[in-house]
């Protein structure tokens, strides 16, 4: 179709202009210059010339990673009108392979908030119950994405981030293995278990984002020079023979019964498939969570030290509260933390000797009430119960929707693999949306 990129991007706007005062799911839309790009797409395919893997894709950008001439705040009052003049690589790598961005999404604010709740806009909303969060901190870039505001997004994953707020929408959403994307131009929580992730509805469009925006980048400390190399025509090739672990300890405990059943249904689809379940053990997982959260505070006080201790009411109340907890950690605590993760490492490096990826809930719990937030630690440390521990490994996590509660709520599994083994998920999950149509449920 000769103008189907503008279609497509006219279409998202629309969605995203009639809800967006009610859902907060974009901080900064951006019209005209979505309309632009799309048309020079359209313009450039009846030429013959095709952009790139993501030739016309509507596209969120949660508002933590910066775009050049417009505003990225990353949710904080003190930067809500703070407008960047580069892209970070990342975007540059999108805009290359020909998306269109269509704005910059609502996250928690200083990704710090597992409700998408930020001073700039308020509080973003599940577009499946608008009484519920969408996640966080990359909640806006999920409900976008289930509300058809866009068609591909950004989010951050630094102990859930991606993974929840998909979870939470029932969408698709990629923890890429830690230093596989460059996260320069980012504003860090902890840069040692920071990533950004892409997220979509289909895990087919969730890899090509992947494909387009992996790659070294030596502005980026943690970043690690890995060719993965063509895996996009693998990604139907199927799992037949491959073994999925189900861990006996922790991951199944204190799950909410709804979901524990249906995650337990979509690893069933994966063994009609050919794959082959078996029971594991991962000793020490429930000490991976408040050990992560360690080093995750730290690092996060540190970035934010001076405002923390001279501007306290540049945040808002929760997040003060929450981060300012990592001032009061004691080296010696930050240090057993630090050696927790080299062992837990290990421990998660050996069960992948055994199995080739490891499946259990994305979270414990449905998404959240938007106003229940009595303490931020305790709300954030449950509803990440289950991704902490895979940041903690630096292993790559994607998140998949596998159903629904009797309340209408999303459900999301969550798949795990070892370092580098990112189109191996990509690949399991392709072979699930096949035979699943969760991913294609919208709200109503």
């Amino acid at each position: 179709m000769a103008d189907a990129a503008l279609e497509n991007v006219t279409h998202c706007l629309a969605l995203a202009e009639a809800q967006n005062d009610e859902l907060k799911t974009f901080i900064t839309l951006t019209p005209e210059q979505a309309r632009t790009d799309a048309a020079a797409a359209d313009v450039a395919a009846t030429e013959g010339r095709w952009l790139g893997l993501l030739h016309g894709m509507p596209m969120a950008i949660k508002d933590n990673i910066d775009t050049a001439g417009i505003r990225t705040t990353s949710g904080a009052g003190f930067w809500a009108e703070r407008v960047p003049n580069d892209d970070a690589p990342v975007v540059k790598r999108l805009k290359a392979a020909g998306a269109v961005i269509v704005g910059k999404a609502t996250l928690g604010e200083l990704v710090f908030d597992v409700r998408s709740h930020n001073p700039v806009v308020g509080h973003a909303k599940n577009p499946w119950n608008r009484e519920r969060s969408p996640g966080g901190s990359s909640g806006g870039s999920a409900a976008a994405l289930a509300a058809d505001m866009c068609i591909g997004a950004l989010g951050s994953d630094t102990g859930g981030s991606v993974r929840i707020p998909a979870a939470f929408c029932g969408v698709s959403g990629l923890r890429p293995t830690h230093g596989a994307v460059p996260n320069t131009g980012a504003t860090p929580v902890s840069v040692g278990n920071d990533t950004i992730g892409p997220m979509a509805r289909r895990v087919e469009d969730v890899a090509r984002i992947f494909a387009v925006m992996a790659g070294y980048d030596a502005a980026d400390p943690h970043s690690i020079d890995h060719d993965f190399g063509n895996f996009l025509p693998r990604l139907h090739d199927g799992i037949e023979g491959l073994t999925i672990g189900l861990p006996r300890n922790y991951f199944f405990e204190n799950v909410d019964p709804e979901i524990d059943s249906l995650v337990r249904d979509g690893a069933a689809v994966f063994e009609r498939l050919g794959a082959e379940l078996v029971e594991i053990e991962l000793p020490g997982a429930e000490e991976a969570q408040p050990q992560a959260a360690i080093q995750i505070y730290c690092d996060a006080a540190n970035y934010h030290r001076h405002r923390l201790e001279n501007e306290p009411e540049a945040f808002s109340k929760p997040i003060f509260d929450r981060m300012s907890r990592g001032l009061e950690i004691k080296g010696v605590e930050l240090a057993a933390a630090l050696r927790f993760k080299e062992q837990w490492m290990r421990t998660v490096g050996e069960a992948f000797d055994a199995v080739d990826m490891i499946l259990c809930p994305t979270t414990p719990i449905p998404p959240l009430p938007l106003e229940d937030a009595p303490d931020l630690h305790e709300l954030t440390a449950r509803a990440a119960s289950l991704t902490y521990p895979g940041s903690l490994a630096s292993i790559p996590g994607l998140s998949l929707p596998c159903g629904f509660t009797k309340a209408g709520l999303p459900v999301g599994l969550q798949l795990q693999a070892a370092w580098w083994n990112d189109p191996l998920l990509l690949q399991a999950g392709c072979a699930y949306q096949l035979e699943t149509d969760w991913h294609e449920k919208r709200p109503t």
